[in-house]
């Protein structure tokens, strides 16, 4: 498997008021899009996308219900790389003996994504973002 790059960091939080309180005024980093849940910059070095994601909006991108399984670690953050094929770098951590949360499928902003959770509870993806690759925001497509 070759990542090109890290598409995505989140802190995967509960308290969605607080996370913002934290990172924006505390920390000082401009979250500029987003909506009342999900916030997120693509504007800050060092990482192509940074959000503060609702445990809620995990569970439902994983397993279709805003309910973690209580049978599954809670993750406490999301890390997403950047492969040129997702099926078959999900297909590589399946002959690696990883379970896949859910396989290759493409989200409503672009992103084909295949996610599984690792050994010690962080939920990792493996992606393709065109907006990414094409020096475009996600502002510039919501």
């Amino acid at each position: 498997m070759n990542i090109e790059f890290v598409a995505s960091f989140s802190p995967i939080v509960e308290d969605v008021a607080s996370a913002r309180a934290f990172y924006g005024d505390t920390l000082g980093i401009d979250l500029e899009g987003g909506d009342e849940d999900y916030a997120f910059t693509e504007r800050l070095d060092g990482v192509k996308h940074l959000g503060l994601w609702p445990l809620s909006d995990a569970a439902e991108a994983c397993f279709g219900t805003p309910t973690w399984p209580a049978d599954l670690p809670r993750p406490q953050a999301s890390i997403e790389f950047e492969v040129a094929d997702v099926a078959t770098a999900a297909e590589e951590l399946l002959d690696a003996g990883h379970q896949l949360l859910h396989g290759p499928r493409t989200e409503p902003w672009g992103q084909t994504v295949a996610r599984l959770l690792s050994e010690d509870g962080l939920l990792v993806a493996v992606c393709h973002t065109p907006h990414l690759r094409e020096g475009r925001q996600m502002t510039d497509i919501t």
